[in-house]
């Protein structure tokens, strides 16, 4: 065990942040329309098996993280056959960007609440994660999360593209 984490869970977790560092460098590169081809690879690879590797961790019932980690697949496909399969083509490309920043919101939701989970000093503000500074916390990051959809979705169109 590292830190308290079996190899698998650190592996998960690991994975989960590499998730979230490249969707914010890809979402901010999407503001520019720029395509950035080998990171937003990576952020989807990752972002999927964080979702994926969430599943094996151990539970003995239906979690409200599987529920988001079947949400977020399904945004996933959604994003990757934007991406690959209609190759951003006309209003492709604005359906990708809208899909990659929802699963990296989902990552970040996670990330929030792991946090209030975890980090004590945080968790004393928010222990059962129902009170004021846990709900005020996630709806900020829901807020700026809408905002940058949109951000994305206007700004990455296949007509404005910029080399990369």
């Amino acid at each position: 065990m590292i830190m308290g984490m079996t190899t698998f869970t650190l592996v998960h977790v690991a994975l989960s942040l590499i998730g979230i560092l490249t969707g914010i460098i890809v979402m901010f590169g999407m503001f520019g329309a720029e395509r950035m081809n080998g990171m937003t690879a990576l952020f989807l690879t990752t972002t999927v098996l964080t979702s994926v590797t969430g599943f094996l961790l151990p539970a003995h019932k239906l979690l409200p993280s599987h529920i988001l980690g079947i949400l977020s697949l399904i945004v996933l496909a959604i994003a990757i056959f934007a991406r690959y399969g209609k190759h951003l083509s006309g209003g492709w490309s604005r359906t990708y960007a809208v899909m990659a920043v929802i699963a990296l919101y989902f990552n970040v939701f996670v990330l929030v609440a792991q946090l209030f989970m975890k980090v004590p000093s945080i968790n004393a503000l928010a222990p059962t994660q129902t009170e004021p500074p846990f709900k005020i916390a996630q709806g900020v990051v829901l807020l700026l999360f809408v905002v940058f959809a949109i951000v994305a979705g206007r700004k990455f169109r296949s007509d404005l593209f910029r080399a990369a």
